[in-house]
């Protein structure tokens, strides 16, 4: 199996379509995750600290760890359940909206008139995240908090130029 070509298979995928690749967002996406595990926990650990002569509040940072877990799960499962197929026809964005519901967003790759990206400051580049923008005539499709934007980005470039390459519409620069 080569590397830019993987064996991904999804539903409603088109006899004769090939996945090209599989993308999600960023890991920092899920900070929402992230906070809803410390905080509980913190609070909960405040009154032991404060009564500490009172043993059965121990048990209250165990609660809120708990609680805190079961809360970054939520937020783990909407992230990584929110995935972008990008195959040689189309890019489909699966968007994870609660733990039964979900949107999916088909785009064929040749409407697409622009693609960019955006790297948000100092934190995007050491963390290696980004916006790409997917502009059609119809409005844009905004992808936040992609890991690689570049790299994103350039295969995308590759996608789309393909398949205007096989319609005949692409048209060389003047210089």
């Amino acid at each position: 199996m080569s590397k830019s070509k993987m064996q991904f298979d999804f539903d409603g995928q088109w006899d004769g379509e090939t996945v090209l690749f599989v993308f999600r967002r960023h890991a920092i996406a899920m900070r929402k995750g992230f906070y809803a595990l410390l905080i509980p926990l913190v609070i909960t650990s405040i009154p032991p600290l404060i009564w500490s002569y009172n043993l059965e509040l121990f048990l209250l940072p165990v609660v809120g760890l708990i609680t805190g877990i079961v809360l970054f799960l939520y937020h783990y499962i909407l992230w990584y359940f929110t995935i972008y197929i990008v195959t040689d026809q189309r890019i489909r964005q699966v968007t994870q909206r609660s733990l039964f519901g979900k949107n999916v967003v088909d785009l064929r790759l040749s409407k697409i008139q622009n693609i960019s990206y955006n790297v948000p400051g100092l934190s995007g580049e050491i963390f290696k995240f980004g916006t790409i923008v997917i502009q059609t005539f119809v409005g844009d499709l905004i992808i936040k908090n992609v890991e690689h934007p570049d790299e994103i980005y350039n295969k995308l470039q590759n996608a789309t130029n393909n398949i205007l390459d096989k319609q005949g519409e692409y048209e060389e620069p003047i210089s």
